[in-house]
């Protein structure tokens, strides 16, 4: 009876090529990370050999090893026009943002008009709080400065500039013009007045205002100042608001705002210090912004 060869049942998996190994047909190997299957015996015929191998498995393009191109812990990995790269990671309080053609990200800071400068937020016991060289006209065309505070009983809420560490109070310095008004809620007290100083005087009454025999008299104030602050043949000139309130019952709130003209025209400034008359503060928060040029 005549023998029929049947063949291999299945290919069978021979690892990676070796030139010195013989191959039979239906022997599968690797090579340069393809799959290729053996269709003619031989020994020695490399894997490029058609007559000899037919690829079964064809790699794709070769990507990009990511371990080696994230080198530093905070990369971020991005494509641009020929494959991923490494971004570097930016230093603090920077953004990620795109660049100036849009076509990948990088770091940045974010730029605003309005700086906050400097601020303060205490509990302590003192009679003053300095925000000292803020002030530079050269990068500000013009401050904002928003304060509050607890003082205690019959006690005013006070300002003076300054120039360098020293506080500006000349006897005749300050010129304050402006409307004042205070009401209890129960509706008795109303009072509107204007209050144009005469005479000059050393120092910025904010909020002239001191509630007898009220501890932790609040006091607010909000002043905007246009610069000009570093000229040394010009008035120095701070619209503000400023307001009381006191813990009595009724209450008593009292409304201050007007113009307040430091009149020394040859002095620089670039500060302002906020202090009690008498007193200390017993909370003090402040804030000095600038808008850029």
């Amino acid at each position: 009876m005549a023998t029929v060869n049947l063949g291999r049942i299945k290919p069978v998996f021979r690892g990676a090529y070796a030139g010195g190994t013989a191959y039979v047909v239906d022997d599968i190997v690797t090579h340069g990370d393809e799959t290729f299957i053996c269709i003619q015996a031989g020994t020695g015929n490399a894997t490029s050999n058609a007559s000899y191998w037919t690829k079964l498995a064809a790699k794709g393009a070769d990507g990009t090893n990511v371990a080696t191109t994230l080198t530093t812990q905070g990369d971020i990995l991005y494509r641009d026009g020929s494959g991923l790269q490494r971004l570097p990671k930016g230093t603090a309080g920077q953004v990620l943002q795109m660049n100036s053609g849009a076509t990948a990200p990088e770091y940045g800071t974010v730029s605003s008009d309005w700086v906050k400068i400097s601020h303060v937020d205490s509990t302590t016991a003192v009679q003053t709080h300095n925000f000292q060289s803020v002030f530079n006209d050269s990068i500000y065309s013009a401050y904002q400065i928003m304060a509050s505070c607890e003082i205690a009983d019959n006690d005013d809420f006070r300002a003076r500039l300054m120039s360098g560490s020293t506080v500006l109070s000349g006897s005749n310095d300050y010129f304050r013009m402006a409307y004042q008004s205070y009401r209890r809620l129960d509706g008795s007290g109303n009072t509107l007045t204007f209050d144009n100083d005469g005479d000059a005087t050393n120092t910025m009454n904010i909020v002239p205002w001191g509630f007898s025999n009220e501890a932790g008299a609040t006091h607010n104030v909000k002043m905007d100042i246009h610069g000009l602050l570093q000229s040394t043949d010009r008035d120095k000139q701070i619209l503000y608001a400023g307001s009381g309130r006191d813990n009595s019952n009724p209450d008593y709130h009292h409304i201050n705002q007007g113009v307040q003209i430091y009149s020394n025209q040859a002095q620089s400034v670039d500060g302002i210090s906020f202090y009690t008359n008498n007193n200390n503060f017993q909370r003090f928060t402040g804030t000095v912004w600038g808008m850029k040029k």
